[in-house]
């Protein structure tokens, strides 16, 4: 019996691999390439260009603390890039939602004003 048990589980897990193998073959790659070569681009903020001044890295601590308390928020939102130069914030990443787009945007306004943002978050919902 408790071998006839151990051959089921066995079995279940194999089919479930061969599953999620399969799944994750007909799932097309993740095409980054044209926000690598905008990244490229020596007048687009990236994360490390971040200045070390104590107050960009407090801006971005601030900002990076309010999004990640969030919990309304998706894992999308809790990632994206939040880059302080000079008091001006740029936020880069996808969101899933204009909804996202927009409570960021908020958060980071609530900090260091509205006319200080640089919003380049886009919205990339799930393909489910």
């Amino acid at each position: 019996m408790k071998r006839s048990v151990i051959m089921f589980a066995c079995l279940l897990v194999g089919t479930w691999a061969l599953a999620s193998a399969q799944d994750a073959s007909q799932q097309s790659a993740p095409d980054n390439t044209k926000v690598n070569q905008r990244d490229k681009d020596r007048t687009e903020p990236t994360a490390d260009q971040q200045k070390e001044s104590k107050s960009d890295r407090d801006i971005a601590q601030q900002i990076r603390q309010s999004i990640v308390k969030d919990k309304s928020l998706s894992t999308y939102a809790h990632n994206i890039k939040v880059i302080s130069q000079s008091g001006t914030v740029t936020l880069k990443g996808p969101v899933k939602s204009a909804e996202e787009k927009n409570a960021i945007e908020a958060k980071a306004a609530g900090i260091v004003g509205q006319d200080k943002i640089i919003n380049q978050l886009e919205v990339k919902p799930d393909k489910d």
